[in-house]
């Protein structure tokens, strides 16, 4: 966000009253100064022609200066994050609050269990080919190292289905203006200006600015653009699976290396617009499907509830869960969920008919702009990962590593909760079902 832009909306924000009451004081001069010139003759008459010209110069400058402050103050406007739950910790985000742990004791920190000399061990992983073809932090997924993607996948949705979400396959191409209403700078203003987005040339010059989305966040919140819901057909929960591309400008150091941190990648995506109300519960009832998915491999995970430094624009409240990723020696995201309650359903225009207007919404969660009787709101949205696959992967591999007395890296543990879904010989001497 621009320094001052909250101070310079006030104050284009006034300025802009200042200057339509002025505009719509000359125009009713405008409509009146006809009658005068009609109605007078000789020096008075030729003054009211002067008067006229005057007033369709001032009118007329008056208009485009109000239609640059329209456009500075959208712009502007736009550049402002979502407000903050008054629980999130102020801070980076080292400020993070653990809520819980789960799963099994940490296994003990070792180089030998790092997911890219294991996945090359076990010819799960190609990063080489993929460095040739493509570029580095691109990959290739080899034998079960695929049939592993597609079981995660499997699981993941089989899941979400169950707790009411419905499937959608969502495009990977979406308008760069849907990925700004979500929250999402496809580009940072800077010189020169640094793309976080995949963007796709076009020559038709009436073709609007297209990237390759980042998540399947973003199509999923465009499905519900320009829509009035009836309250009753609340909440709607879907499951998008999607490819997220990631240009991670900037990005450097450990993360980069191997899958932790890719280009491109599979993801399945919560996604769920809500009453207003109802948003701080659907939190929890989304977080506690992301556990319940993630308990089912058996890793060492925690639960954090995220600063104010790491919300992004849209989100007033976020999750992460981390799990323990020895090889890396640390903690890794591996999913979050995060109620971003109007933000989005304001700029996408996404709103709902109350059922009765009596409703009172608990005010911790409103737009201070939206009055608790409006008959027709705005909704509010969440998102959360279901399965971002290559982050899995990692904590799997790095976790399920099985060695020979000599050391050597012989194989692989995958948790029970995987084999209906894998679509290879269940009894390769390479996987053992734990």
């Amino acid at each position: 966000m621009p320094v001052g832009a909250v101070q310079s909306v006030a104050r284009l924000y006034e300025e802009h009253k200042r200057l339509s009451s002025e505009l719509n004081s000359k125009i009713h001069s405008r409509s009146t100064i006809g009658n005068r010139i009609r109605d007078s003759t000789g020096d008075t008459k030729e003054a009211a022609k002067e008067e006229a010209k005057t007033l369709k110069a001032d009118i007329s400058s008056l208009q485009q200066i109000l239609e640059d402050i329209d456009d500075e103050l959208h712009s502007l406007a736009l550049s402002i994050p979502n407000d903050s739950h008054p629980d999130v910790p102020i801070g980076p985000e080292n400020a993070a609050i653990i809520m819980g742990t789960y799963g099994p004791e940490c296994v003990p920190a070792s180089s030998s269990r790092d997911h890219v000399s294991v996945g090359r061990t076990l010819n799960l992983i190609d990063l080489e080919a993929a460095a040739t073809v493509t570029g580095s932090s691109w990959y290739y997924l080899l034998n079960e190292g695929a049939l592993l993607e597609m079981a995660l996948t499997q699981y993941a949705l089989s899941k979400a289905v169950k707790h009411g979400f419905k499937p959608v396959m969502t495009p990977d191409v979406v308008k760069a203006d849907i990925a700004m209403r979500c929250g999402f700078q496809p580009r940072d203003e800077g010189d020169p200006p640094v793309h976080q987005m995949y963007h796709l040339q076009s020559t038709a010059l009436a073709q609007p600015e297209l990237v390759l989305s980042g998540t399947a966040e973003i199509p999923l919140a465009g499905m519900f653009a320009n829509k009035i819901y009836q309250e009753k057909e609340l909440p709607l929960k879907f499951v998008g699976f999607g490819r997220a591309f990631r240009s991670e400008a900037g990005a450097r150091g450990a993360d980069t290396r191997g899958l932790y941190r890719v280009h491109q990648f599979t993801k399945l995506e919560l996604f769920v617009v809500c009453a207003q109300e109802k948003s701080e519960g659907m939190m929890e009832e989304m977080m506690n499907l992301q556990v319940d998915i993630l308990n089912g491999l058996d890793l060492t995970m925690r639960v954090l509830d995220m600063p104010t430094e790491e919300l992004g624009a849209s989100a007033y409240r976020k999750h992460d869960i981390e799990a323990w990723m020895p090889g890396r020696g640390s903690w890794g995201e591996i999913s979050s969920t995060s109620n971003c309650t109007d933000y989005q359903a304001r700029r996408l225009h996404i709103r709902y008919r109350r059922t009765s207007l009596a409703e009172q919404a608990s005010p911790s969660i409103l737009s201070p702009s939206t009055p608790v009787d409006v008959a027709i709101p705005f909704a509010h949205t969440l998102n959360g990962t279901a399965a971002a696959v290559p982050r899995l992967l990692v904590a799997l591999l790095e976790n399920g590593t099985r060695f020979d007395d000599a050391g050597k890296v012989v194989g692989l543990n995958l948790p029970e909760t995987l084999k209906p879904f894998w679509l290879g010989p269940v009894d390769s001497p390479l996987i053992r079902w734990t």
